[in-house]
């Protein structure tokens, strides 16, 4: 059912870009094809996000380790004072919870994505503030990038065994 409303979208969208054209708006078939873009961008990077924690959860090593995957979208939440819209991930195993948020604003109204961003993630981890960090996506030549957030600032990229790590912590019974 989704690909087949994005593929009415889509179709929708492209109509729009050649009306756009054929009336003269450029700037308006400009607009909306870098906004489709960068929508193709955050989705496709939040589900590479997700996935590479999904796919370390579910590992052959995890799976005599009870870890029960939930995903929620539509999803809301608040980053600073802007509101995020897109999709949750949460990881649980006993009282234990990994959540990783991943969205960006849609409307004026949402506000405004800080540091030059197409999408923002938090992962938190349950009872251990500590360990949670902030994510920034940004567009690079080869692909997309998340890129953690300390005080305000980018800093590394986040990369595969940052999901392992962030799962190693999840799972580890003496991490507190």
């Amino acid at each position: 059912m989704t690909n087949e409303l994005d593929e009415i979208w889509s179709a929708k969208l492209s109509n729009v870009i050649d009306n756009a054209r054929a009336s003269g708006r450029d700037d308006i078939a400009d607009y909306l094809t870098l906004k489709a873009a960068n929508d193709s961008i955050r989705e496709v990077g939040t589900e590479r996000l997700f996935q590479s924690f999904i796919d370390v959860a579910l590992s052959a090593e995890n799976v005599a380790k009870n870890i029960h995957v939930e995903r929620e979208s539509p999803h809301t939440f608040v980053h600073r004072s802007a509101t995020m819209k897109g999709t949750l991930l949460r990881l649980t195993r006993g009282v234990r919870c990994l959540t990783v948020e991943a969205g960006w604003t849609r409307a004026p109204s949402d506000g405004f994505m800080r540091l030059g961003g197409l999408a923002f993630a938090r992962i938190t981890h349950f009872g251990m503030p500590e360990k949670n960090i902030e994510l920034v996506l940004k567009p690079s030549e080869e692909n997309s990038l998340w890129i953690t957030v300390k005080l305000n600032e980018l800093t590394d990229s986040f990369e595969a065994s940052d999901a392992r790590r962030h799962l190693a912590i999840f799972l580890d019974d003496r991490v507190r």
